[in-house]
């Protein structure tokens, strides 16, 4: 269900983006009386699932869901067709119109993109405001992945900052490590403030190990459900209890107990709470994939959570601010990729659908789509034969230099594109599905 849930969430996102980047395109065509024979969502290699004609341009859903495309008269795209352009160019063409006029039908897509992310983090600001748990506002401090203690950090420190940079949520410290790679952490341990050493390559480590979560909030491990017919109900475990050790090693705190609980897997523990301020201990069954059915209390209940809430016109320049924030940071995290670690976390469709949450939340869905707004305008505004940032290249040279590539050459590198992106796209996919046989 779960699968089910981020499936159809993945489609409805990129749906939306193809349609409105493809519109992008069909808007500036229109604008300049150029010829838009197809307007398709998803490619119809062979037959179409759907699909109408309404004036000079077929509208239709394509059977192959890798994206969509419009085909405009007189114009070399990836679909090759070379008939036309054997006839003399004519008025209605992409090839007869001023380069002007071209380079605004091409940027079209990407330019839609961008505005479109844009207005999301407007809306998401204005509708749901912004809510988030400062690092002051840690109670218990946070829990650290195994990288995190091997560099001196313990259970229950918080970092204040990383180098002069102030740390304003727990995820902005992986963020500065893999953008910034810091020479060190100031940190918080109980009354004392200290400077702690950061080493050389934590972010490639980050990226090589798979880390995905570095800190987490520590929250005392109170249960909030028992779930029937799990090992914590037979063993007598009831909602309201609070759970403080596994196998006689004190863990009052959850991401700490079920580190605990996962070394007892397939076997038989005791688990010690407290009821009503009494201490019990309870023998349990852990099953083989390291639980026993229980849930606990919501984060909320134990940490300041800090919402800033905007106006209508107050959350258009917060959401520029955002989306501007956001697609810098993207930026600057695509040098990992040419990096050997880099290189193996670079994910398909798969991982795209892992942004998603496992149940249907419209903020999440909105704020993921946002975020894939950015990146399909980037990725497709980079100078690649194949995308649209190619066509603006050859533009963009025409421009300066008076003259058109010739299409020989415009043919042949629009095939080179289409073959990088097809290797890069089986790639990704090959490591989605690597990664997942691997689990």
């Amino acid at each position: 269900m779960e699968f089910l849930i981020k499936a159809l969430q993945l489609i409805l996102s990129l749906s939306i983006l193809v349609i409105l980047h493809e519109f992008g395109h069909f808007f500036f065509a229109k604008i300049f009386k150029t010829r838009v024979e197809k307007f398709y969502l998803f490619f119809n290699p062979g037959f179409s699932l759907f699909k109408f004609k309404k004036g000079e341009t077929e509208y239709g859903i394509g059977w192959l869901p890798l994206g969509g495309y419009v085909k405009i008269a007189g114009m070399i795209d990836e679909s090759m067709d070379k008939e036309q352009l054997k006839q003399p160019p004519q008025p209605w063409e992409f090839r007869s119109k001023p380069a002007w006029q071209r380079l605004l039908i091409m940027v079209g897509g990407v330019l839609v993109n961008f505005i479109l992310a844009l207005f999301i983090f407007w809306m998401i600001l204005f509708k749901w405001g912004e809510s988030y748990i400062p690092v002051e506002g840690a109670k218990y401090g946070y829990s650290y992945h195994p990288i995190g203690h091997e560099i001196g950090l313990e259970d229950g420190d918080i970092i204040l900052s990383a180098d002069t940079f102030k740390v304003e949520t727990i995820s902005d410290v992986v963020r500065y490590i893999l953008l910034e790679e810091p020479d060190s952490f100031t940190v918080q341990r109980g009354d004392s403030v200290f400077r702690l050493t950061v080493p050389d390559g934590l972010g490639q480590r980050f990226l090589s190990e798979g880390v995905k979560q570095f800190a987490q909030f520590r929250i005392p491990f109170v249960v909030d459900s028992v779930i029937s017919g799990m090992p914590a109900e037979e063993a007598g475990i009831k909602k309201g209890d609070s759970l403080v050790a596994v196998g006689g090693t004190e863990a009052p705190f959850f991401y700490e107990f079920v580190a605990e609980l996962n070394k007892y897997t397939g076997d038989t523990t005791i688990i010690s709470l407290y009821r009503d301020g009494v201490l019990m201990s309870l023998p349990v069954m852990v099953n083989k994939s390291g639980k026993i059915g229980i849930a606990p209390r919501s984060p909320s209940n134990y940490l300041e959570i800090k919402t800033n809430k905007y106006g209508f016109f107050e959350a258009f320049p917060a959401g520029i601010s955002r989306g501007v924030s956001v697609l810098v940071s993207y930026v600057k995290q695509l040098r990992l990729i040419f990096t050997r670690e880099g290189m193996r976390q670079v994910g398909g469709f798969g991982t795209i659908g892992s942004l998603f949450p496992a149940s249907w939340d419209w903020l999440s869905f909105w704020r993921t789509t946002a975020f894939l707004s950015l990146i399909l305008a980037f990725m497709n505004i980079l100078p690649i034969p194949a995308l649209d940032g190619g066509h603006v290249l050859f533009l963009l040279y025409e421009m300066v230099t008076g003259r058109k590539p010739g299409e020989k050459f415009m043919e042949y590198a629009q095939l080179i594109g289409m073959i990088l992106l097809i290797a890069l796209l089986l790639y990704a996919n090959g490591n989605d599905i690597f990664r997942w046989l691997s689990e």
